[in-house]
């Protein structure tokens, strides 16, 4: 009898931090796939509030004892990657029509680079459509609550990074030396 594949998917992203959108989409992405990883990207281009090993720490702590996700950060080129994980699909979340055209040229650039390798598009849940790591760090740096849109151990985290960089501020535009 033919053993039968494991449908391993790779979720790449930033995920600075990590939000309800993306465990939306991940717990989806388990329907489909027998494995998930959580492959947080090293070389976005941006500038993260937290760096690649708190963010890795921090989505660990989100899925810790569920054994079909994996996380771990990576860097270099995404379709290098995939492959060295046994995998060949890349999965990808899209909230609005806005998201569409940037994911599809990754989607259509990654099959240039890599033919064999697939990218699946699945919606958030609705609840987390308006939502994205730079909305959720900026209302948190404006001191709005951000409260319900991370997992709750992500929550305290960015709370405490923001007070941090607010009193850090402060500090600064005071004129006292600041430590380093």
């Amino acid at each position: 009898m033919a053993q039968k594949l494991e449908r391993v998917a790779v979720y790449p992203g930033t995920f600075d931090p990590f939000t309800n959108g993306h465990l939306s989409l991940v717990r989806r992405g388990l329907e489909v796939f027998d494995r998930v990883i959580v492959a947080v990207a090293k070389d976005s281009g941006k500038n993260p509030l937290f760096n690649l090993d708190e963010r890795v720490e921090m989505i660990r702590e989100v899925f810790r004892g569920q054994l079909r996700v994996e996380v771990e950060g990576f860097s270099g080129l995404l379709v290098e990657y995939v492959p060295s994980k046994g995998a060949n699909t890349i999965l990808r979340g899209l909230r609005a029509v806005s998201d569409f055209e940037y994911e599809f040229q990754m989607a259509l650039m990654n099959r240039k680079l890599k033919p064999s390798i697939h990218t699946v598009f699945m919606m958030t849940d609705y609840r987390w459509l308006y939502i994205s790591s730079t909305i959720i760090k900026d209302v948190a740096r404006l001191g709005g609550v951000v409260e319900g849109l991370v997992p709750e151990s992500i929550l305290a985290r960015v709370v405490a990074r923001m007070d941090e960089q607010r009193s850090a501020k402060a500090l600064s535009a005071s004129g006292e030396p600041q430590q380093t």
